[in-house]
């Protein structure tokens, strides 16, 4: 799996925590993440996609795990992006301050699966 980090960097107790819940890590990309607020955020979600570095067929292909920017709006439309190019969501990394860290740290809490979700979802359509 390769990981699109669009957050802090990954510490390996992070990526062991990934591991552990979703598997090998065959590398993480790691994109910096400055959003321009005066900016259109779809332009810079762009950007960002175009930063991680894939191919076409490579997006296609590739099993993708994302950690997404903290901030709703971007992560949304970086979600979109994703979406857009891999067609289909991918599982995202949610990460949780760990207890009683001093200074503060952040632990993988879980992987979501997006797809599954969405799929979940459409069963609960009504009307």
């Amino acid at each position: 799996m390769t990981v699109l980090n669009f957050a802090h960097p990954l510490t390996a107790d992070q990526l062991a925590g990934l591991v552990a819940l979703a598997g090998p890590v065959d590398r993480v990309v790691e994109v910096p993440c400055q959003f321009d607020p005066g900016r259109p955020f779809a332009d810079q979600a762009r950007a960002l996609a175009d930063a991680v570095g894939l191919t076409g067929a490579e997006w296609q292909t590739t099993p993708l795990a994302v950690v997404l920017p903290s901030l709703a709006p971007i992560a949304g439309v970086v979600l979109a992006e994703v979406h857009g190019r891999a067609g289909y969501f991918p599982p995202v990394v949610r990460l949780r301050p760990a207890a009683g860290a001093v200074p503060p740290r952040y632990e993988v809490a879980e992987v979501i699966d997006l797809q599954a979700v969405r799929d979940a979802a459409r069963t609960r359509r009504t009307g």
